[in-house]
């Protein structure tokens, strides 16, 4: 089993998902590494965990940077020596347009951090798995709700997570070679800043606007934990963790 004294890295760690993922594998005896672009933030979240000041590392890092991204890896090269877990988290969104009302600008912004930017942590982790001793570790990709059905007016965003589910299934591949296993897990209204809207109403398929409801971003953190902690010739290859009632089950 994986666990105390595993290396893991968490992207996006500043806010949100990614800060209470970060806080709970160091809670769990994990020594962790966290990344984002504003290094007060992620000190902000190591301090979280009573664990923070001795197992974490925080390192600034904008995951669209192809330099950056392997200044971080270096980093943790030279701290821990290896890498075990990659949660390849880091997201982000525009506001919501139908595709004849969104720019090419706002396209390319959250593609070049939801896609091109899990594609560059990815890549580096899967070469640092594959030349460590002893060989292998997990990457954990974040998908969505919107990699298997849209919310109308995301087009950037829905075709970025269904893109990070080809990513998943690719790696997964590549990795059975080299002890790489990778998985996704999937998330409906997980209460964070993003999500605020909902209480107050998001658009439907039906044309209506209606509040939704949220789930305690802890449920997320548990699963992932969960997923991060098996053997690695096991893997729960992709989760669905979601608020019970949201309008997904017969969205449109």
């Amino acid at each position: 089993m994986a666990g105390a004294g595993d290396v893991v890295l968490v992207t996006g760690a500043s806010s949100g998902i990614g800060r209470a993922c970060a806080v709970a594998f160091l809670d769990a005896g994990y020594r962790t590494v966290l990344t984002g672009r504003r290094a007060e933030r992620l000190a902000e979240t190591a301090a979280l965990s009573p664990a923070g000041r001795e197992n974490a590392l925080c390192i600034a890092c904008d995951v669209t940077d192809p330099v950056a991204v392997d200044d971080l890896f270096g980093g943790i090269a030279d701290r821990f020596g290896r890498l075990d877990v990659v949660f390849n988290n880091a997201g982000t969104n525009v506001k919501g347009a139908t595709v004849g009302d969104t720019s090419f600008e706002e396209w390319r912004r959250v593609l070049s951090v939801n896609l091109d930017g899990a594609f560059l942590i990815a890549r580096a982790a899967f070469i640092a798995m594959r030349d460590q001793d002893p060989q292998g570790g997990r990457i954990i990709n974040n998908g969505s709700i919107s990699a298997h059905v849209p919310r109308p007016g995301s087009a950037p965003y829905t075709a970025s997570k269904h893109a990070i589910t080809g990513l998943t299934r690719s790696l997964s591949l590549d990795g059975r070679g080299c002890n790489i296993a990778c998985g996704q897990i999937d998330i409906g209204n997980a209460a964070s800043d993003m999500t605020e809207a909902m209480q107050q109403g998001v658009p439907q398929a039906d044309g209506s606007l209606r509040a939704e409801p949220v789930m305690d971003v802890a449920n997320v953190a548990n699963a992932v934990l969960h997923m991060a902690s098996l053997p690695l010739d096991a893997n729960v290859q992709f989760m669905t963790v979601m608020a019970t009632a949201m309008p997904y089950i017969g969205r449109g």
